[in-house]
C-alpha cells in the first residue's frame, strides 16, 4: 500500500485530531484511516486493495473494520491462543488480597 504523507497540518488542526482520536479510543493513524475511509465511501469508490478489512458481525454478515482496531471477541481468541493453558502454580488474586488484608 502506498504511504501519504501530509505537512505542515496546523497545530490546533492535530490537537483536535488527537483528541477525536481518543475520544473514539484509535490512534491518530486509526483515526485518520476511519476519516479517509469515510471519505472514499462518500464519493462511491471502492478500493481495490483490500483497504477495508472485514470480519464476521454479531448477525453471521460481514461488516467493515477499520484498520487498528479488533472487536472484543477477537482479543479473546488471540489471547486464548497465546496462553491455552492457565498457569497453575500461581496463587490466586483472592488468596493474594486476603494474606495482604490479613497480614495489617
Amino acid at each position: 500500500m502506498p504511504h501519504l504523507s501530509i505537512k505542515d497540518v496546523p497545530d490546533d488542526w492535530a490537537n483536535a485530531l488527537r483528541q477525536r482520536a481518543a475520544r473514539n479510543h484509535r490512534s491518530l493513524q486509526g483515526e485518520l484511516m476511519a476519516l479517509l475511509e469515510q471519505a472514499v465511501h462518500e464519493v462511491g469508490v471502492r478500493p481495490t486493495s483490500g483497504a477495508v478489512l472485514r470480519r464476521t458481525t454479531p448477525a453471521g454478515g460481514l461488516g467493515p473494520v477499520r484498520r487498528g482496531w479488533k472487536t472484543i471477541e477477537q482479543v479473546s481468541a488471540e489471547l486464548r491462543a497465546r496462553h491455552p493453558q492457565p498457569i497453575a502454580e500461581q496463587a490466586s488474586s483472592l488468596a493474594l488480597i486476603r494474606e495482604d488484608r490479613d497480614s495489617r
